[in-house]
Formats: C-alpha cells, structure tokens, sequence
C-alpha cells in the first residue's frame, strides 16, 4: 500500500454538531492521514471541542483558530501554507458537515500516490449525478454553473465547485497565493483554473454528495455573484499572462 504524509484540511464556522464525528472517521483512516481544522472564531464552541480531541490525539490533529469569520478562501490558504511548512505531501480539502465521506478520501489520494494525476477532484457530476437531499433549483443552479464556468474558462473539469478534492504539494508550490483573490466557492474555481493552466494534471473521480443534517449552509446570494464574476476574470488575467 503506498502511502505518503496526507493533510485534511476542514474550514469551520458553527460546526460543533459535526466536528467530533467527521475528525473521527478521518482518525479511521491509517495513521498518515492528519486533520487541519481552520476556525473563524466560532461562536458554538467548535474550536474547543477541537483542542478536547486534540489531547487525545496530539500527533494527528491540528487546529488554526482565526479571529472572526474570514472565509472560506483565505481558510484554504491559512491551511495550504500550514501543510507546506510542515511538509506534508498530500493535501485535501473537506466540508466539516459530512456532506463529504471520509471513507473516500483514500480514492482521492489513490491516483496522486499512483502518479497519475497532480490534482484530484471528488466530482458530483462525473458519470452522472450524485447528489442527495438538495432541492432541484440549487441542483440546476450548481450543475448550470459547471456549464457556465467551462464554456468561459475552457476547462474540462465537470464539477468546477466541488469541494472536496487533494493536491499534490507540487501544486500548491506553483501557486503565488497572493494572488488568488476568490473568497468563496469560486475559490474552487479559481484553484483549479490555476493548477490547469500551469499544466497540472486534474481527474475527477466520482463521489455521493450528501446535504447536511445538522447545522446550516454558508451557500448565499453573494457568494453566487461572486463567482459568476470570477471566472470572466479569470479568463482575462490568463489572457493578460497575470494568473
């Protein structure tokens, strides 16, 4: 079995009804799977009910608590110069509300470890829809943006969004974080454009996507309007050789 030192990244706001249970089927996985949970002061407790697992796993789980709501965008990077510094190989992006199966990060790091791809995306979409428990406006709104994003952008990538993917450090080492200015789900979008242009190579590989049961979406209106936005510049700024 390969393996290699595997960080997951978790962004968390109000996520006390879920965090115990997704860190702890993460902790099911082998030992080289570590977690990153990154806090925007939550004001349920998340973070200390982190610092509680923590005592009992101190070399396998890591908390970044952050001053105020931030969001999701700089969460990821707070994450990725983390995993950088403390040199992990692998690193994945999760959802803290099991809408994403933990058991499945192994099927995202397998085709990294088998030197197949740089970047690997747990698609939605991919051979089919797999979504569960989402009304049909946002499931025509999230698969109608996948359409939008690749008419503009020219990726091939079916789901653009998705948030549940793994990186090589490789990757990440590419990207001049100062430059990514996505705060939302186009985040997403952006990373994936990055990794794409620089000549990386992206896979998606099928995964059921499950809407939470406890808690609340951070899905808004503003977050939508940013990233119909994005991508149009992001188009531009590789046009411009400014990615």
């Amino acid at each position: 079995m390969h393996s290699a030192p595997t960080l997951v990244i978790i962004p968390t706001f109000n996520e006390a009804e879920n965090i115990g249970s997704v860190i702890g089927q993460v902790l099911r996985l082998p030992s080289f799977y570590h977690v990153l949970v990154v806090d925007d002061g939550s004001p349920d407790g998340t973070a200390d009910l982190v610092d509680a697992l923590i005592r009992s796993h101190p070399d396998r789980i890591n908390l970044l608590r952050r001053a105020g709501k931030q969001g999701l965008g700089t969460a990821y990077i707070a994450g990725f110069k983390f995993a950088l510094e403390n040199d992990y190989e692998l690193i994945c992006e999760m959802d803290a509300d099991l809408s994403h199966n933990p058991a499945d990060l192994e099927r995202l790091t397998a085709p990294i470890l088998e030197e197949e791809a740089d970047l690997v995306v747990g698609s939605r979409y991919i051979g089919g829809v797999r979504i569960m428990n989402w009304p049909l406006s946002r499931l025509i709104l999230s698969y109608g943006a996948g359409i939008y994003t690749r008419i503009i952008t020219r990726m091939t990538l079916q789901d653009v969004t998705a948030g549940f993917k793994c990186f090589h450090r490789r990757v990440l080492e590419a990207v001049d974080f100062e430059k990514v200015r996505s705060n939302g789900y186009s985040f997403q979008i952006e990373m994936n454009y990055i990794a794409w242009k620089k000549g990386f190579r992206l896979i998606e590989v099928p995964i059921v996507f499950t809407e939470r049961t406890e808690g609340r979406s951070k899905m808004s209106k503003a977050i939508v309007r940013e990233a119909a936005w994005k991508v149009w510049e992001l188009r531009l700024r590789s046009l411009f050789g400014r990615l």
